[in-house]
């Protein structure tokens, strides 16, 4: 099998090591012709071009080809329509991104206008994807998906990657770690709420850890006198140092909450315990917005992810003017200071 690959990022790169190592022959996209040729010299594609016109000729020598996407989703569009100056019917195309579901239906129709195939792939697992093997939502036709079937078993976990939950039953593609969710758009889709949990999940952990570090405020504390700050009821109960960096270690043990997310977070405050390199602004792709919008249209309750959403926008400081008004109504109708 041989497969055209466009984005040899370090998520692309561990795709194609994982590809390459099951013999599926890949051939890779860079427009820069230095970092064309670091790509092949590293050993992480079978070939290289820095055209898609050549790409398309390489990959589709013997027939209809396999081209994936593993590009920024505001990429996806520009980069479908150059493929499809060279494909044709019979080819396939995989978008490994996180696109909107609703674009990803949009573009299957277009394209099976075409007689051409188009799957789309969420993926999970990001720059530890080499080793620890991606996560594969996927949507689209029967017929598509099983011929690329082999890709996706080769990017996958492996069944060893978690203990069965019923190791009596026939073992179903999910348990290797990759699912067909359903007609296009359905892995997308799944992918979608994947990452809204995400939001909530991190969200939790970010405020948990933040009450730890607050634990000792009452060493402190000294009244405000005043009535513009509830006083903290008995700060002699809040005067723990507690190291968060070791509570995130010794949960990851044993612990209800452990989870691939704290063995991460315990590892950052490992290296940083202060996290002074970052600023706390926090940026949202577009999963977030889409699930709580597709909630909506769908009338289900979100509350949590929702929640983490908007303290996503909060952290960039989107809320600050709102925060100022409140400031102006207090001032105004009872000259309440500003803090």
């Amino acid at each position: 099998m041989k497969v055209g690959l466009i984005g040899l990022g370090r998520m692309g790169e561990g795709m194609s090591r994982r590809m390459m190592a099951d013999e599926i022959q890949v051939w890779g996209y860079r427009r820069n012709y230095e970092k064309a040729e670091e790509a092949y010299e590293n050993g992480y594609v079978d070939g290289v071009v820095t055209s898609i016109e050549y790409l398309c000729q390489e990959v589709k020598r013997d027939g209809p080809g396999i081209f994936m996407m593993v590009v920024p989703a505001e990429n996806v569009e520009d980069t479908i329509n150059e493929l499809l100056q060279y494909c044709g019917e019979g080819d396939i195309i995989i978008d490994h991104g996180n696109s909107n579901f609703k674009d990803t239906r949009r573009r299957a129709q277009r394209l099976s206008k075409l007689g051409i195939q188009y799957i789309d792939c969420g993926t999970s697992g990001g720059v530890y994807g080499l080793e620890r093997g991606y996560c594969l939502m996927v949507g689209g036709t029967n017929t598509a998906v099983s011929v690329c079937a082999p890709i996706f078993r080769a990017l996958a976990p492996g069944i060893a990657s978690a203990t069965r939950t019923d190791p009596l039953t026939h073992a179903s593609s999910a348990e290797y770690g990759w699912l067909h969710c359903g007609e296009s758009g359905a892995g997308h889709f799944v992918k979608m709420v994947h990452n809204g949990i995400e939001y909530g999940i991190m969200q939790a952990y970010a405020e948990g850890f933040n009450i730890l570090k607050s634990a000792d405020l009452g060493k402190n504390y000294v009244g405000q006198g005043d009535a513009e700050v509830a006083p903290m009821a008995d700060p002699e109960n809040y005067c723990y140092d507690i190291d968060v960096a070791e509570v995130a270690e010794l949960w990851r043990r044993g612990s209800v909450v452990g989870s691939w997310l704290l063995d991460l977070t315990a590892s950052v405050l490992r290296s940083d315990p202060k996290l002074d390199k970052f600023s706390g602004g926090v940026s949202d792709s577009g999963e977030g917005r889409w699930t709580v919008s597709s909630a909506v249209d769908l009338g289900v309750p979100t509350p949590v992810i929702s929640s983490a959403l908007h303290e996503r926008f909060n952290s960039r400081g989107l809320g600050n003017f709102g925060n100022r008004v409140l400031n102006g109504m207090r001032y105004m109708f009872g000259g309440h200071n500003v803090r």
